[in-house]
């Protein structure tokens, strides 16, 4: 006579499994008012630790976290699976229908089309894709919303990334992630000629998701060899800026750290991407109301990156705007 409920398919209780918006708000007033000075924004608690979405159209807060962030004054990963994470990274690791290459897709914020299936979550013998993305909606590591799966939140997006950059049975993604570092630094110094040199490391490798038909493909390469970059960027792609969407931008941790506006054109050229970061005004995503200080001191790098279809050749620019 078991029933099971999860919050991904069914609406009764399904608000109960996460703080709502109304109670982080309560619980964030209560922290204001016993902390010398807050450490973190109300906004910062939305970036890292919402994006559960419920049958029943409502976002959830990840509960712990929230209790851990506001209880230490400190926003970091408080994620735990332990056993979970074991049992689950199983099937990623065997590559059960090409779940790897969607992981890929996952990280770079897509979301992945799947019938979330109705089993008993002591069962672990998972032999589809859609079995794999289940379980990981019930433990908490993708959130499920319109027959799509995401991960969720920066929280989440944190443990995907530190399993990619460890995980060495990952093969290429292991590989790529662990390149991110000189992509990021040759970025920083303008050496546009390794920047390169690292597309093309990364298009060579026998993924099918390199064959960059569009330029959500070579998006998606992009977000993996700056994946370094998160551990002092927060990464947003398609973000509202200035009069349209930048397909990236890098919000630095630290004030005094260079800024940087990605633009991705197939078919197009690295001077085509500036141009477009320009005459759409992306940058005023940085320069604030009138008559207020720039949250940010650093530089402010528009890159410009370009596949070409033809030639299979890779071109970045760099410009400081």
């Amino acid at each position: 006579m078991f029933v099971e409920y999860n919050m991904a398919t069914a609406k009764r209780f399904s608000k109960y499994f996460g703080f709502s918006d109304f109670e982080v708000d309560n619980l964030y007033a209560a922290y204001l008012q016993t902390s010398e000075g807050p450490e973190f924004t109300r906004d910062d608690l939305r970036i890292w630790y919402n994006g559960y979405h419920t049958a029943g159209n409502e976002q959830l807060y990840n509960p712990r976290s929230i209790v851990c962030a506001l209880t230490n004054h400190q926003l970091r990963n408080y994620w735990t699976s332990s056993g979970t994470y074991d049992s689950v990274f199983r099937y990623i690791k065997a590559n059960i229908d090409g779940v790897q290459d969607d992981l890929v897709l996952l990280f770079a914020g897509e979301g992945i089309s799947s019938d979330i299936q109705e089993y008993a979550t002591t069962s672990m013998r998972l032999k589809t894709k859609e079995e794999i993305y289940s379980a990981m909606v019930v433990y908490g590591m993708l959130t499920y919303k319109d027959g799509k799966v995401f991960i969720p939140n920066r929280e989440l997006s944190e443990s995907f990334s530190s399993m990619m950059k460890k995980e060495e049975a990952l093969g290429y993604i292991y590989q790529l992630a662990n390149v991110s570092k000189k992509m990021l630094t040759a970025t920083l110094k303008g050496n546009t000629r390794e920047m390169a040199e690292i597309l093309k490391y990364a298009h060579d490798t026998e993924s099918p998701i390199f064959s960059y038909n569009n330029e959500l493909e070579l998006s998606a390469v992009v977000n993996l060899v700056y994946l370094a970059a998160r551990d002092s960027y927060r990464v947003k792609r398609e973000d509202k800026a200035g009069e349209g969407y930048a397909d990236f931008i890098f919000y630095p941790d630290q004030k005094d750290m260079d800024a940087l506006i990605l633009e991705l054109k197939v078919d197009g050229t690295p001077d085509d991407a500036i141009q477009q970061i320009k005459d759409k005004k992306y940058a005023l995503r940085f320069k604030g109301k009138l008559g207020e200080t720039p949250k940010y001191t650093g530089r402010l790098l528009a890159v410009g990156i370009s596949y070409n279809k033809k030639t299979k050749e890779h071109s970045c620019k760099i410009e400081e705007l």
